[in-house]
């Protein structure tokens, strides 16, 4: 990573945290009505203990649910990509599901698993984050130009060796993108269930807390934390694409 990498989204950070403390500022807001970057701090290093603890009980839940999606998205892709069949089957089904507001399902999933609170939590993150990858996939898949899989059929590679050194390649760079999204998707549905299922655990309970006590300060705090988690999982997900489909990346000035 480059020092450009680092300096150009530093400061734009900055810059809209000096923004948002002059707009409070000018508008005159006191902080139960609209926390300042200047009040969040203090509310943090309050509770920092409990930002920590709940702060991994969101990440890690998040990540598992994450793994998921990404490995059952790209079962699915990787069936409808390959299946002209399997894609007109599959997708009115998943772009249904995926219409259905998740805000509705995550009371649905905690009365049918009363008590089972990670598993809960893990599921909502995988069902709210799974759907851009297997679309991706599958799109990457079968748009496969019919052109090399006819010559290197005629050169005796068989189906899998074609999938393997070009279908799945092909889809990195998609792949990537896709996932991109759902680790803020993972996150919102990992949070979703937090505050809908109280059971004293994650990031979503402790914004809860700050909403029954209206310390707002607390609650602005936790949406920072959750902001920063996103933001280092996502250049995660950048490091991990350099890695594996750095060959895709353009560098527009």
């Amino acid at each position: 990573m480059t020092l450009r990498q680092i300096t150009v989204p530093l400061a734009a950070l900055i810059l809209f945290g000096l923004f948002w403390e002059w707009l409070v500022w000018v508008n005159g807001w006191p902080n139960y009505k609209m926390a300042s970057p200047s009040d969040i701090w203090p509310a943090f290093w309050k509770f920092r203990g409990l930002f920590f603890e709940y702060g991994w009980d969101t990440l890690w839940r998040t990540v598992v649910g994450l793994l998921l999606s990404v490995v059952f998205g790209t079962f699915l892709g990787m069936i409808m990509g390959l299946s002209r069949t399997m894609r007109d089957a599959l997708y009115p089904l998943l772009v249904g599901f995926n219409a259905i507001p998740k805000a509705t399902v995550v009371p649905i999933i905690a009365l049918m698993f009363v008590g089972q609170h990670d598993m809960n939590t893990i599921l909502i993150a995988f069902l709210i984050s799974f759907f851009p990858i297997a679309v991706s996939v599958s799109i990457g898949l079968s748009t496969l130009e019919p052109e090399y899989r006819d010559i290197l059929a005629s050169l005796g590679a068989s189906k899998f060796t074609i999938f393997w050194k070009i279908a799945l390649p092909k889809t990195l760079p998609e792949f990537f993108g896709a996932l991109k999204v759902a680790v803020t998707l993972a996150f919102i549905g990992t949070n979703l269930m937090e505050i809908v299922e109280p059971h004293g655990r994650g990031l979503g309970h402790l914004f809860d807390s700050g909403k029954i006590s209206a310390d707002y300060p607390l609650m602005f705090a936790v949406l920072i934390a959750l902001a920063l988690m996103g933001i280092v999982l996502y250049y995660v997900v950048v490091a991990l694409e350099k890695v594996f489909a750095g060959w895709a990346e353009r560098n527009p000035t």
